[in-house]
């Protein structure tokens, strides 16, 4: 059941991507359709909240370091309540809490204003530091690119969090293998990228992040005595041959006859699952 009802979150997120998409014609709907099934994982299985009070105190904290990826988060926080189904049709539409790339100050229950990518992990290490100084049991996981493996940043990050023994923090990496300037191993080679993690004295999990047993046994197995990185290897535009097989698809346009395409792949690879 704990499985079951990732998977059929997933599905809906999918959905919910597809629907807002169709109303921009293009963006980052590839990005939403692979990461789908870490997001579900983390909201519908992992995530402590409430979803009448996106402030509560004592949550888990959710950082999207990808702003670009606000989309598929928007999709997640829709299936946990936190804002409405409906709310979605607003999505990068003037006046609306739900802009293309993600704003804490405009969307409820979105942590940071990502997008400068690469500042994500520095925010998580010092939140995860703070709740702990406070005294608050209450864990970060920040969701991060492939992509920003390339930051300096991120780096200096990861070896303070060990230097810290930051149990109370997870990364998750969505490793797509594709950024805006072309393959990631084209644009800077990051492998053996699970050595590297290891290395900075972060428990390590390497998985396919669109199977969700594999996701929710590494979520198990996440250290507190030391901060946990989770690997996830995915495909841009899961679920949807026709988007999965697109040699430009870090940004996508798709064509106004190919949104009713989208939907029916999708819901054809997942018989059995109700939308």
């Amino acid at each position: 059941m704990r499985t079951e009802r990732v998977r059929q979150a997933a599905y809906r997120m999918r959905h919910h991507a597809l629907n807002m998409g169709e109303a921009q014609g293009q963006g980052y709907v590839g990005q939403a359709l692979g990461a789908a099934d870490m997001l579900a994982a983390v909201y519908i299985d992992q995530l402590t909240f409430r979803a009448d009070d996106p402030h509560w105190a004592d949550r888990d904290r959710f950082l999207l370091s990808t702003g670009h990826y606000a989309i598929g988060l928007y999709a997640a926080l829709a299936e946990a309540g936190i804002i409405s189904v409906e709310e979605l049709d607003t999505y990068g539409s003037d006046e609306s809490r739900l802009p293309m790339s993600g704003m804490a100050s405009y969307t409820p229950g979105m942590e940071i204003s990502g997008g400068s990518l690469g500042h994500g992990l520095t925010v998580a290490v010092g939140m995860a530091l703070g709740l702990r100084h406070q005294g608050n049991p209450a864990r970060v996981i920040n969701f991060l690119s492939d992509g920003e493996l390339d930051e300096g940043s991120t780096w200096e990050a990861a070896m303070g969090a060990s230097h810290h023994g930051l149990g109370n923090l997870i990364a998750m990496v969505d490793i797509n293998a594709l950024q805006a300037d072309g393959p990631t191993a084209g644009v800077l080679r990051t492998e053996p990228v699970a050595d590297k993690w290891a290395a900075c004295g972060w428990h390590v999990a390497r998985v396919d992040g669109n199977d969700v047993d594999a996701l929710l046994g590494a979520f198990d197995s996440v250290s507190t005595d030391k901060p946990s990185v989770i690997l996830c290897d995915t495909r841009i535009g899961r679920g949807v041959p026709l988007l999965e097989n697109r040699e430009k698809a870090h940004f996508m346009r798709i064509e106004a006859d190919e949104w009713q395409i989208c939907r029916e792949q999708l819901t054809e690879g997942y018989q059995g699952v109700s939308a």
